[in-house]
Formats: C-alpha cells, sequence, structure tokens
C-alpha cells in the first residue's frame, strides 16, 4: 500500500486560522497608520496656514486694528476657519495675536498660536 503525501484537512485549516489573525492584525495596523497620516496633515496644513496669515500680518504697512474676527479661508483645496483675536500689550509696543485655525464646519481647533507684532509698523 502507498502513503499519500499532502496536507490533512486540520493542518489546512489551522493555517488557514493563522493566516486570517494574521490578516487581520495586519490590517487593523495599516488603519491605524493612515488614520494617523491624515491627522498629521490636517495639522501640518493649519499651522502652514497659520505661519502664512501671521506672515500677512507682519508685512502690512498698517498695524491691525485690536479685536476679534473670524476668517473663512481657502488652503490646500480645503476649506479653513481662522478665528483671530488682537490685543494691546500693555507697555511693550506690541500686539498679541491669538490664531485659532479649524476645520470649516468643526469646532475642534486644530492649531493654536499665539504670536506678538510691533503695534507700529514702519
Amino acid at each position: 500500500m502507498k502513503t499519500e503525501k499532502g496536507f490533512t484537512l486540520l493542518e489546512v485549516m489551522i493555517a488557514l486560522a493563522i493566516f486570517a489573525t494574521l490578516a487581520a492584525a495586519v490590517m487593523s495596523a495599516s488603519q491605524y497608520v493612515l488614520g494617523q497620516s491624515a491627522r498629521v496633515e490636517v495639522r501640518l496644513l493649519a499651522a502652514w496656514l497659520a505661519d502664512n496669515h501671521l506672515s500677512e500680518m507682519q508685512l502690512q504697512t498698517v498695524a491691525p486694528a485690536p479685536g476679534q474676527r473670524a476668517l473663512n479661508l481657502s488652503f490646500a483645496q480645503r476649506d479653513w476657519r481662522l478665528q483671530q483675536r488682537i490685543m494691546p500689550e500693555p507697555n511693550t509696543g506690541l500686539l498679541r495675536v491669538e490664531l485659532s485655525v479649524s476645520v470649516a464646519g468643526s469646532e475642534q481647533v486644530v492649531q493654536a498660536v499665539t504670536h506678538w507684532i510691533a503695534a507700529e509698523n514702519d
């Protein structure tokens, strides 16, 4: 009588169970990495938007007026909401600028920046 070589059904099922477990773990890890990557991208774009806005304010020939305002901006093919608060710093000749950037339609602040600029631009 000749013996046949090959895998038994039990061995194949155990191998499939191990493969399925590993595949589920890899899929879960990749979803986590993709989610983190998207959040990092949003934070980076928000930081660039805030930095660009501060640079524009510093380049203006007239110092910005103190007060609060909200701006709806488009940057990097996305819509953003920028909250701006400007107040004078006593006895310094500086204006304190606080910026909060969020994705349009969301109240969650993605990036918050505080910066000081000269009250009188030369």
